[in-house]
């Protein structure tokens, strides 16, 4: 697939200081969410980018019986056409100054790339801050997903409503009488044009059925997440660090038994953690990659009427009990509970919450700590 490139661009992110400021502000969250006018709270130069694209990674394609016959293109059976499907699409950026080992993220359930971008208040995502520590960033749309749509599994399409099923699950707040009442001391960006944005980043599946991800296909988005990593290592000679969230997090444990390439792991919030008797725990282990778990505030202290507070003390704890077993067995893993580190009031969503500069610089501290470059 030809790749898209542009050489030397400049991104300038304009200072809003009001957006960075206080949530409450309602007038203060009309900022345009665009990866080149996003407020920065970490830095007001000018990003210089050396190189940017886009590729597709991993997939295969699928191949009917029959003889296409090019004078009559429109028969409807397909016979004898082909359909490349099943890959992951990857955006990346690569800064003029490099210092610090590339990084590949994959989103969660319901999400895209778009995630790591921007914030629902305008500010520059995790993917511009990490440039600026002189990360190259690729950031992966996985299959069935965003850019990478096309499938070979034909999904149903979900017209539910469903935004606070997943405001609740992802332990923004409580939702009631029509209004979201975030959590005492939320760093959540909780105004009107905040939250639509950040509903209007839900992303649908076009290749599950199921409108509770009960079918995702790990095994898949592994094996494309794995492709994306070597491709990293062809074009920068270097290792990745893997950054996932939530659902995706299964998936980075598994890709590590497709690929030598992956320089360590960070997990936010993942819905996950390998058992110790399964492959990808030997995998990570025999191939000495280190791992991190991150998770927010409203787990210990959430609304005990939810259900989501008991699943995300059930999910925290089979982390930290990973990373014992883990640590036992001679490797190398850290479970981050930020409350107990200071930093407070996070959600799921904590690379998009109003400290998300905050949580990013204790992400780089671990890296450059933990991962040989």
């Amino acid at each position: 697939m030809k790749q898209q490139k542009l050489k030397l661009v400049t991104l300038t992110a304009l200072t809003v200081g009001a957006l960075a400021a206080c949530s409450a502000d309602t007038n203060s969250s009309k900022a345009n969410n665009s990866s080149s006018s996003q407020t920065t709270n970490s830095s007001s130069k000018v990003l210089q980018i050396a190189d940017q694209g886009l590729f597709s990674a991993g997939g295969t394609v699928t191949r009917s019986e029959g003889t296409f016959d090019p004078t009559d293109q429109w028969e409807e059976t397909g016979a004898g056409q082909t359909s490349h499907v099943d890959h992951a699409n990857v955006f990346y950026q690569v800064p003029q100054k490099t210092s610090g080992l590339p990084m590949v993220f994959l989103h969660g359930y319901g999400q895209s790339r778009m995630g790591w971008q921007t914030t629902p208040d305008g500010r520059q995502g995790w993917s511009n801050y990490f440039l600026r520590q002189g990360h190259s960033v690729y950031l992966l749309d996985q299959p069935h997903r965003g850019e990478a749509g096309q499938t070979s599994v034909a999904g149903d399409i979900s017209t539910k409503t469903l935004d606070q099923r997943w405001y609740t699950q992802f332990r923004i707040g409580r939702w009631e009488n029509g209004r979201s009442n975030v959590y005492k001391g939320s760093q959540f960006p909780n105004d009107e044009e905040s939250l639509n944005q950040f509903f209007r980043q839900m992303t649908p599946d076009t290749g599950m059925k199921s409108d509770m991800g009960e079918d995702f296909d790990n095994e898949l988005v592994a094996r494309d997440l794995a492709a994306s990593v070597d491709e990293v290592k062809k074009r920068t000679g270097k290792k990745s660090i893997v950054v996932t969230h939530s659902q995706g997090g299964g998936a980075g444990w598994t890709a590590a038994r497709y690929t030598d390439n992956i320089a360590g792991i960070i997990a936010i919030e993942p819905g996950n953690a390998p058992a110790k008797d399964s492959e990808d725990f030997k995998a990570l282990l025999d191939k000495k990659i280190p791992v991190a778990f991150y998770y927010g505030d409203y787990i210990d202290n959430g609304d005990k009427d939810i259900a989501a507070t008991t699943i995300w003390q059930g999910i925290r704890q089979n982390a930290s009990d990973f990373v014992k077993q883990y640590k036992d067995a001679g490797g190398k893993a850290t479970l981050v509970d930020l409350p107990k580190e200071g930093i407070k009031g996070n959600t799921h969503f904590m690379f998009q919450d109003k400290n998300s500069d905050t949580v990013a610089k204790h992400v780089e501290n671990w890296i450059d700590k933990n991962a040989d470059r």
